[in-house]
């Protein structure tokens, strides 16, 4: 018999197949807010006109923004932009870009409503031990376009880095999901085609790793396969042809329905817990930490998760085939790095790497048991 909770989250809308600034205005108009703090990418800010756009279409309704936030989401980019957002009164935060930005809004609605001002602050609202700390909720909440697909913009948690351990940390805060998400595909056209593909295979590492999790349930099945069948479909059909928004609009879909799991109570696995460590310690992006290394934890989990596995291959439409062989011919045929080598990881930080993961959230939920670092060196090493 099933047991579980599923916990609906405070989403209160997804708008897709809109272009991004008359949905912002409406969304606006809904809240009832009158001060926009935009926190966007730089690329995009300052080589296309589609911020400017935004801030046309918002007039005197935006209130400040801020375009520098690095990958990985550092706890000083944090800081600065907590700074300017307190100092333009914002009342609602927009974020356009990537998942380091969604992340970055996450944690600038935190420190704002808990008095944070300095990179050491953060400490007092980070995760301990699997548990978030009492704090203030949020009352400047953030609406979001996503320009990547790695699915950040549904989920209550956020990914900070300290930069001076190379350690990339949990926030987590039931209000600090975007009240609404904003599904653009035009937008997306000006993001690099290695990083809207390599974020494509982090929400099929979603997928995969909440059907093979022994956590799992009907409901949370329900959107992950459907999710992993669309951007098994979709992906190839950007590559293709980067102008086919109907394909950008099924990935996107995808990478909504692969977050649904996780929303659900559902962990991730070894693929995800080594992936924080490589990005935060060795700069590998996030989509290129999937890449590499969830063929690699399939192998090893297949031991003790096989029959969830061919649910994998099936929806990826090779039925009776082996799960970390398709995915790995899939992320070859989209270009992408397949190897710890390929991102410039070596062997000798092997027993860092593994020591490090161990205390990530999600390895002690892998599906095959993971007893000690030596057992997470087994997974490297396939995937060295």
């Amino acid at each position: 018999m099933h047991q579980g909770r599923v916990v609906y989250g405070a989403i209160e809308e997804v708008v897709f197949g809109y272009p991004a600034a008359g949905a912002i205005v409406a969304q606006m108009d809904r809240l009832g807010t009158r001060r926009a703090f935009l926190m966007v990418s730089g690329t995009l800010n300052r080589q296309t006109d589609e911020i400017e756009k935004i801030r046309e279409a918002l007039g005197t309704r935006c209130a400040g923004l801020f375009d520098a936030m690095p990958a990985h989401t550092p706890r000083e980019a944090v800081i600065a932009a907590t700074h300017a957002a307190r100092e333009a009164g914002a009342d609602l935060i927009v974020t356009v870009g990537g998942g380091s930005i969604t992340d970055g809004a996450k944690a600038v609605q935190l420190c704002l409503a808990n008095g944070i001002d300095d990179v050491d602050g953060i400490e007092r609202i980070r995760v301990h031990k699997r548990v978030a700390p009492e704090m203030t909720a949020p009352t400047v909440r953030q609406i979001s376009v996503p320009t990547t697909i790695a699915g950040g913009e549904f989920s209550s948690i956020a990914g900070v880095t300290d930069l001076r351990t190379h350690v990339k940390q949990m926030l987590r805060h039931p209000l600090t999901v975007p009240r609404a998400t904003i599904l653009d595909p035009a937008i997306t056209v000006h993001t690099p085609e290695w990083l809207f593909l390599s974020t494509g295979i982090r929400a099929v590492d979603h997928c995969v790793e909440a059907i093979c999790s022994r956590e799992t349930h009907p409901y949370a099945d329900a959107q992950s396969v459907k999710g992993l069948a669309m951007l098994a479909d979709a992906l190839p059909r950007v590559k293709a042809n980067p102008a086919d928004l109907d394909a950008r609009m099924d990935a996107q879909i995808g990478t909504w329905l692969s977050m649904g799991a996780l929303s659900a109570g559902v962990p991730m696995g070894a693929s995800h817990g080594i992936g924080y460590v490589l990005g935060a310690a060795f700069d590998v992006p996030h989509g290129y930490t999937s890449c590499v290394m969830l063929p690699a934890v399939m192998r090893w989990n297949a031991r003790d998760n096989a029959e969830r596995q061919m649910i994998v291959a099936a929806a990826m439409g090779f039925p009776g085939r082996d799960a970390a062989d398709v995915l790995d011919a899939f992320i070859r045929s989209l270009g992408m790095p397949r190897s710890l080598a390929d991102v410039r990881v070596s062997p000798e930080h092997f027993d860092a790497i593994a020591e490090q993961a161990m205390r990530t959230p999600w390895v002690p939920r892998n599906p095959r048991k993971i007893d000690g670092p030596a057992e997470l060196r087994e997974i490297l090493l396939l995937a060295a």
